[in-house]
Parts: structure tokens; sequence; C-alpha cells
């Protein structure tokens, strides 16, 4: 299963700490991460092996929906910052819709995160 991460940047390190507390089910090998640039960096110096793409403002949301869309992604994580504005929000959004239009699970705060990483637990 291919889970993508991504975090505006007020909420990075909340994601590399839900990573941590999840870090024995994301480490398995049937798990794979995405993640954008810097988000991806971060995940990386935090021990996980992750598939970095472009850094969001710079297209990686895009690369990360065009995953979606070609069915290789079927989980998203995206902790965003509801507090602070977005250059990029135009991008968000389209991220957002394709993960709608593909039936694919999105979670946009760590609760959520939770509770979808919990059901492929049960499954694995």
């Amino acid at each position: 299963m291919e889970i993508a991460i991504i975090a505006h940047d007020g909420k990075k390190a909340d994601m590399v700490q839900f990573l941590n507390k999840n870090k024995t089910l994301l480490l398995q090998e049937n798990i794979k991460l995405i993640a954008t640039g810097t988000t991806g960096s971060k995940a990386v110096n935090a021990g996980f092996k992750v598939k970095r793409m472009l850094s969001g403002p710079f297209g990686g949301d895009a690369q990360i929906a065009a995953r979606v869309a070609e069915g290789k992604t079927q989980m998203v994580f995206f902790f965003k910052d509801p507090l602070a504005s977005h250059a990029h929000e135009v991008d968000i959004n389209m991220l957002i819709r394709v993960c709608d239009v593909h039936n694919v699970p999105l979670a946009t705060n760590e609760a959520s995160a939770q509770l979808l990483l919990n059901a492929v637990a049960l499954q694995l």
C-alpha cells in the first residue's frame, strides 16, 4: 500500500511525531511512503524510507494527485494548517478533489489519519 504524506509548514513536526508514533506499522515491507519534498526530508531524517516528490508549491501536490489518479497511491495524509494561508491553495484543492473522484481515503489531521492507519493495521 502506498501512502502519501504531506504537511504544511506549521504541521510538519506533527507529521513526524505521528509517523514516529506509528513507526512499527509504517516500516512494514508492504507499506510504501511517498511525500512532498520538505515533508519527505523530515520523514527521512526520522528514519523512514520515503520516495520524495517536488515541494508542494513547486508541483509536489500535483505529482501526488497524479499518482492517486493512476491508482498508485491508496491513501493520503495531508496535515493541513487551517490557521495559515497558502499560496498554492488551488493545488491543494485539486489534490483533495482527485482523492474524492477516485475514492481514495484522505486524512487532513492526526485524528483522522490515526483512524485510517488503525483500519490498515486490522487488515494486516
